[in-house]
């Protein structure tokens, strides 16, 4: 009896060690996998999101500003059309 527990002890021992030795390869494989795609996508052209998120801003500045040229225009050339419509009948 003395015996069996004794080789079941070991065999536990053996297990825990494989099972140990099984996670420290996976931590292992995750951490060089995680710098493999670091650096396979550093090699590409993607911008950080602090830079994406600044050109967005200055799209939308830029979008803003135009809004307002584009109103500013249209108000020009609505006063430009009712003098130009009474000028342009009473000369033909």
């Amino acid at each position: 009896m003395q015996t069996e527990n004794r080789i079941l002890d070991d065999f536990a021992k053996f297990l825990n060690g494989a099972a140990g030795t099984v996670a420290g390869m996976g931590r292992e494989a995750e951490s060089g996998m995680r710098q493999r795609m670091r650096e396979w996508i550093g090699g590409m052209d993607f911008v950080s999101r602090e830079e994406f998120d600044a050109v967005k801003a200055m799209a939308v500045a830029a979008r803003d500003e135009n809004d307002a040229l584009k109103a500013r225009l249209d108000a020009m050339e609505a006063r430009a059309a009712k003098p130009g419509k009474a000028a342009g009948g009473s000369a033909a």
